[in-house]
C-alpha cells in the first residue's frame, strides 16, 4: 500500500470515529433548538430570580429573548448591556427578557453570587437558575453566552452565539414587535 492510500485510509477512518463518537459535535447539533421549531419551556430551574417561575405557555403573545450567561464568563458580561438595552427599549412594547444563569464552573451554581452578579449588573429582568442543566439541555445550548429569540407563537426565529451581531438581533426584536 502506497503512503497516500494509507494517509487517505487513515484519515477517512478519524472522520467517522469522530462523527460518530457518543456526544460529538455532529450528535450535539442535531439536538440544538433549530430556527422554526417550538422552543423548549423554560422548566426545570433551581430557583427563580426576579421572578416567580415562568413558562412559555404563560408567555404565548409576548416575544421573549432567552439568554444563557454565567456570572464569570467575560463574554457574557460584554453582552449583558446590549441585552438591558434591548430590554430597555423594548420592554414596553411586549419583549420579555429571561436570563436563564447556567454555571460553568462550580462556584457559581452558589446563588448568593448569582444574587451578587444581579445587583451588580442591573439585571431586573427574569433569571432562571439552572444549576441542574435543564434548560441548557433542553434548548441543546452549548455556549456562553448564547441568545434565542422566540416569538409570539413560541417558535423559535433566531439564535446567536457569543458577541457582536447586536443590530442584527435588535432587527429580529423589531421584525417581531412589528417595529421594523
Amino acid at each position: 500500500m502506497t503512503p497516500l492510500r494509507i494517509l487517505t485510509a487513515t484519515l477517512a477512518l478519524g472522520i467517522a470515529l469522530a462523527a460518530a463518537w457518543p456526544g460529538s459535535w455532529a450528535t450535539a447539533s442535531a439536538q440544538e433548538s433549530a430556527v422554526g421549531t417550538p422552543a423548549p419551556d423554560l422548566i426545570g430551574a433551581q430557583r427563580w430570580l426576579n421572578s416567580p417561575p415562568l413558562t412559555l405557555d404563560a408567555l404565548r403573545g409576548k416575544v421573549v429573548l432567552v439568554e444563557f450567561w454565567t456570572r464569570e464568563c467575560i463574554n457574557c458580561r460584554n453582552v449583558l448591556p446590549h441585552t438591558k438595552a434591548l430590554y430597555d427599549k423594548y420592554g414596553k412594547d411586549g419583549l420579555v427578557v429571561v436570563g436563564v444563569h447556567t454555571p460553568e464552573y462550580d462556584e457559581e451554581r452558589d446563588i448568593a453570587g448569582v444574587q451578587a452578579a444581579i445587583r451588580q449588573f442591573g439585571i431586573t429582568w427574569p433569571v432562571a437558575v439552572d444549576n441542574d442543566y435543564r434548560i441548557w439541555t433542553a434548548y441543546g445550548n452549548r455556549y456562553w453566552p448564547a441568545l434565542y429569540l422566540i416569538d409570539r407563537d413560541g417558535r423559535m426565529v433566531y439564535r446567536h452565539f457569543g458577541e457582536g451581531s447586536y443590530d442584527v438581533t435588535e432587527q429580529h426584536v423589531r421584525e417581531l414587535l412589528d417595529k421594523a
